[in-house]
């Protein structure tokens, strides 16, 4: 199956159209500071013919200050101009992905036909799923409870689409605004954590002792997900552990393109190609690339190692702290929508 699609069908044209109507819905008014304040409680969700589960959290919809001021310590120029924009609620993982779920899509042998909505057969053999990788992804860091590594943008979003399938619920991967907006949680500080980055360096670092896993503390590894303390909306490992993808491919003047006011959801014109952009940082970063405004485009070092010509459109040989996250709208979507999400961006199997 080809990595983008472009339709041109009439039916493809129609649900482009649809996905249009979807995605450019207004977004609900801003919460007031008390409900912007709650974190809903985490929702355990499992895929269908496995006993594989992972949990959710409905973030409150609010505004938010994107990107970075011109005097935050460890600033790129890629990080602004800031804008404030407003997100309706949305679901997101309380972790990055795991080892065990990411295996169900990536070994066969671990799927089945089972499917969420019994009226729509699943075939898991129709599923396209990553070919085996030149070496470990995780570099010997992976396994059970670890975040699943390794993985291309393209790889992560082929994930979303089968989760979603499997489900019968729309999972992706966040939008760059929705990714700052949950790392922020309702603060306006570098790292979430309700303290200035120019005034107390030292408390950040030994608040982010307690819940993050980085270069002060991993002993340059991957560590399991949850082991450390959620940020305010019931989050874990937004920083550290992990870098972890987002939706769209990677531009340095994203935030010039946004305006004050309502942010759009997963665009559907979203390509494959390009070089993706990570967020949160990793095991092995340093406080700078732990800041939520932080943006980590992909580089070509990423596949050094990789000897296929053409190189592998489903692993990176150099990247075993690159993950993903899920998020998901606020409400469950047909499966006519999903389907036609899915197709305008990876296209029809």
């Amino acid at each position: 199956m080809p990595t983008q699609h472009e339709p041109t069908s009439h039916a493809s044209a129609v649900r482009r159209i649809v996905l249009f109507s979807l995605l450019s819905a207004s977004v609900p008014p801003v919460a007031t500071n008390a409900q912007t304040l709650q974190a809903g409680e985490p929702v355990t969700r499992t895929i269908p013919g496995t006993t594989v589960s992972f949990d959710m959290v409905l973030l409150p919809g609010g505004s938010f200050r994107i990107g970075s001021p011109l005097d935050e310590p460890g600033r790129d120029e890629d990080e602004g101009p800031q804008r404030m924009l407003t997100l309706g609620p949305f679901w997101m993982g309380t972790t990055e992905v795991t080892h065990e779920m990411f295996s169900v899509f990536r070994d066969r042998s671990l799927d089945d036909d089972v499917r969420a909505d019994p009226d729509h057969p699943f075939d898991a053999d129709a599923v396209t799923r990553p070919s085996p990788p030149y070496e470990d992804p995780a570099h010997g860091m992976g396994g059970a409870g670890r975040p699943a590594t390794g993985m291309t943008r393209a790889a992560a979003l082929h994930f979303a689409r089968w989760i979603s399938e499997k489900t019968g619920r729309l999972y992706r991967l966040p939008t760059e605004v929705e990714w700052e907006y949950a790392c922020r949680a309702g603060l306006d500080d570098a790292f979430g954590l309700g303290v200035a980055y120019q005034d107390d360096a030292e408390s950040i670092t030994n608040l982010l002792l307690e819940r993050a896993w980085f270069d002060a503390n991993s002993d340059g590894s991957l560590r399991d997900v949850g082991t450390r303390a959620p940020n305010r909306w019931g989050l874990h490992d937004m920083r550290g552990n992990a870098a972890e993808w987002t939706l769209q491919p990677y531009a340095a003047d994203r935030y010039a393109s946004l305006s004050d006011g309502p942010a759009a959801g997963g665009e559907p014109a979203t390509s494959t190609r390009g070089r993706g952009v990570v967020r949160g940082g990793a095991f092995d970063d340093d406080l700078r690339h732990l800041r939520c405004a932080d943006r980590f485009e992909e580089t070509s070092a990423w596949k050094r190692r990789d000897p296929q010509v053409p190189k592998s459109r489903w692993w990176n040989t150099d990247s075993p702290h690159v993950g993903l996250r899920l998020v998901s709208p606020e409400r469950a979507w047909s499966t006519a929508e999903i389907t036609a999400y899915w197709d305008a961006i990876l296209g029809a199997n």
